[in-house]
């Protein structure tokens, strides 16, 4: 059988907005002219077409390729913290769920505010986070929002939705899909892999560190980034992520 050049992703009930963001996210990442990123061809109301990808298993040395170009791609970097992909004017989406960008001069005011407890509070009011467990991730949410965790780094041009599915290995190496695109912080995507796992995964983390001179002590912190997937999780699949989510705020008190 030969496949077409192209892959079309088709949900007809999707809202006006939604394959429009997409295409903006991955032309944005792509800009920075590092991580390889797949390309778009089209994007209509209800559909996105890309370029076809071939996927092949990922090696070690791809791997270390690839979270050096996931650096430079940060390091490309973004207006403010929330800043949606350029040529885009509103707010985006991970998975389904809506995304908030609205731009931020602080990191932890917007993740705080954007990120954590718009979530968190959906899940609680679906039954998937108790209001005993909504406590813990509030109050992180208040040093988070404080600048209790705020560093120098600037707004970083971020995937926003790095797990291993939207990594795809191909001859050419590790390729980016369908992005979260925003200004945010580089742990963000560093979180997400961590958070599902993904092929060579220690490799791309020690690329990525020493090519973005990430300080010591930057692992301690990984489990913040992680508190936004999981209530992400928690809203659309269930409250075992709110569980999880609650016991790694407490971590953070």
């Amino acid at each position: 059988m030969i496949l077409a050049p192209h892959f079309r992703k088709h949900w007809p009930e999707a809202p006006a907005d939604f394959f429009a963001v997409e295409a903006a996210g991955l032309r944005w990442l792509a800009a920075a002219a590092a991580a390889p990123v797949v390309e778009v061809l089209e994007a209509d109301r209800a559909s996105i077409t890309v370029a076809r990808l071939l996927p092949v298993p990922p090696t070690s040395a791809a791997a270390a390729d690839f979270g050096t170009a996931l650096a430079r791609t940060h390091a490309a970097g973004a207006a403010a913290f929330g800043e949606p992909p350029s040529g885009w004017d509103g707010d985006g989406y991970i998975g389904r769920q809506r995304l908030t960008l609205r731009p931020e001069a602080r990191w932890g005011r917007f993740y705080a505010e954007q990120r954590m407890l718009p979530y968190a509070r959906a899940a609680r009011d679906l039954g998937h986070l108790t209001r005993q467990q909504l406590v813990p991730i509030e109050r992180v949410a208040e040093r988070i929002a404080a600048g209790d965790f705020d560093d120098d780094r600037p707004p970083a041009r971020i995937h926003g939705d790095l797990w291993s599915g939207n990594l795809i290995g191909t001859a050419r190496g590790l390729v980016l899909i369908d992005p979260a695109a925003h200004g945010g912080h580089g742990l963000t995507d560093l979180a997400m892999l961590s958070l599902f796992g993904a092929p060579h995964l220690e490799t791309i983390l020690a690329a990525y560190a020493e090519a973005a001179a990430l300080p010591s002590g930057w692992r301690a912190l990984i489990g913040l980034h992680q508190l936004h997937p999981l209530l992400v999780h928690a809203v659309s699949h269930g409250p075992s992520y709110g569980s999880e989510a609650a016991a790694l705020a407490l971590r953070y008190l």
